[in-house]
């Protein structure tokens, strides 16, 4: 039975989607300004991905121009979410889990930590580490997190949507995972466990 749960906060606790209006509108309008240095199809395809994907990666992958870019970061550095969000609606599945959760995000810290507040669920977790998606990833997070509160990985499931992140840092750490994955997006990918929802959690726990 694991006892320790990493778990991802975008799109695993709540879905960015339904909430896209107060969460992404001051960064697409900033963009919409600036000179990216790409065409109008690229920066809409851009904007639809930065709804799954941490911006400094959306940022490189799409070649913004480092002026742009850094006006972005500034931006987003500096913004916290103000309006409430809900969680999903198999987060009690979470809630309900027995032992010691901590929140393991990519983004930025005021930012991640007001999504937090917003979401009403801090006092769920131990500890909420956010992971500065330009120059670390959740690899280093985990090992951090286990060499800090000296655990053991087989006593750890990473819960996580993103399959070339937390999963994949998780099972190379040989640690087991369960990939939520609600629209098919990774049919391919190595997980130890995975969803569509979190109805199959308690299974993958070992309850």
């Amino acid at each position: 039975m694991k006892h320790v749960f990493f778990i991802d906060l975008d799109n695993t606790i709540y879905f960015t989607k339904p909430n896209e209006e107060q969460l992404m509108s001051g960064i697409y309008s900033l963009l919409d300004q600036l000179d990216l240095g790409i065409s109008e199809e690229q920066k809409q395809m851009a904007k639809k991905e930065m709804l799954t994907t941490p911006f400094q990666k959306i940022a490189k992958k799409y070649g913004f121009k480092p002026e742009a870019t850094e006006r972005a970061i500034e931006y987003l550095s500096n913004r916290s979410v103000t309006a409430t969000l809900k969680p999903s609606e198999d987060y009690h599945y979470i809630k309900d889990l027995k032992g010691r959760k901590f929140i393991v995000t990519a983004g930025f810290p005021k930012q991640q930590n007001s999504k937090v507040i917003m979401l009403g669920i801090a006092d769920d977790f131990e500890e909420i580490f956010v992971v500065d998606a330009g120059s670390s990833n959740k690899k280093e997070a985990f090992l951090h997190l286990i060499e800090k509160y000296n655990l053991k990985k087989d006593d750890i499931l990473i819960i996580g949507d993103d399959a070339d992140s937390e999963i994949k840092f998780g099972l190379e750490l040989r640690i087991e995972t369960f990939l939520l994955d609600p629209e098919n997006l990774h049919p391919n990918a190595e997980s130890t466990y995975r969803g569509k929802d979190l109805s199959n959690l308690p299974i993958a726990v070992g309850e």
